[in-house]
């Protein structure tokens, strides 16, 4: 086999990663501000023993007029749109349809998501300016064995949730919140009032707040070591005086 032939089969390979137990199917970054372009990983687990995905079909809530996808080996993709009620004007042009769908299909032979394995789909798009709403993909995935999986359910706590994306305000900065898995509901982002042990945990993208931290903890770790220099000192001057 040639060296380009087995680069490829690698980063192909790469694509498939095991995947935790009672995984869902969930959106990454999953707290975006209104207007903000994006890339977003549409990730879809394997969870049936013996099969395989076969099929990734998810739905689009309104407002998005501009999907680009990126080409996954061993899968095609098929962007479905509809036709809008009222044209809109958006960067000089006008727009009469927005996306409603996405497939997915495996063709083979790479790409292959069996148990426990799962495969990230990413997507380039502009979030429509809804700041404040979780907006849900409802996505359907099929196997090989001819199992079906709706993750239609609005319920965060539910057995299927839809995965979603949580609309913050404009201008605001790109987020992975972490603890409810489908994604956060509509509003729930970082705040500056400390959070109660139950709320989620913010992943942020930017290093800032933690080099922050550190200096924090360094001014901290310094006045501590100053008191107890003085205290030592204090001791030695009356042991000398004595």
């Amino acid at each position: 086999m040639k060296a380009k032939q087995v680069a490829v089969l690698v980063a192909a390979g790469a694509l498939v990663t095991p995947a935790g137990a009672q995984a869902h199917i969930s959106l990454h970054p999953n707290t975006i501000p209104a207007g903000a372009f994006a890339t977003l990983d549409v990730r879809v687990p394997g969870e049936q023993e013996g099969a395989y995905v076969k099929r990734v079909d998810t739905l689009f809530p309104a407002g998005f007029t501009g999907v680009s996808y990126e080409n996954v080996p061993g899968w095609t993709a098929r962007i479905i749109e509809t036709k809008l009620a009222t044209p809109i004007q958006k960067g000089g042009e006008t727009i009469d349809t927005e996306v409603s769908q996405i497939v997915w299909t495996w063709t083979g032979p790479l790409g292959k998501v069996s148990n426990g394995q799962f495969i990230n789909f990413p997507l380039s798009l502009a979030i429509p300016e809804v700041a404040g709403q979780a907006l849900e993909f409802r996505t359907i995935q099929t196997y090989s064995n001819g199992q079906v999986v709706h993750w239609i359910d609005p319920s965060l706590t539910a057995e299927h949730p839809s995965p979603r994306i949580n609309v913050t305000a404009k201008g605001g900065v790109i987020q992975d919140v972490a603890g409810e898995e489908a994604g956060p509901a509509a509003g729930q982002t970082a705040g500056t009032a400390p959070a109660p042990a139950s709320t989620p945990a913010v992943v942020r993208s930017t290093s800032g707040g933690a080099s922050k931290g550190l200096g924090i903890a360094a001014l901290i770790l310094g006045a501590l070591g100053l008191i107890a220099g003085l205290g030592a000192f204090a001791v030695s001057r009356r042991k000398t005086v004595a």
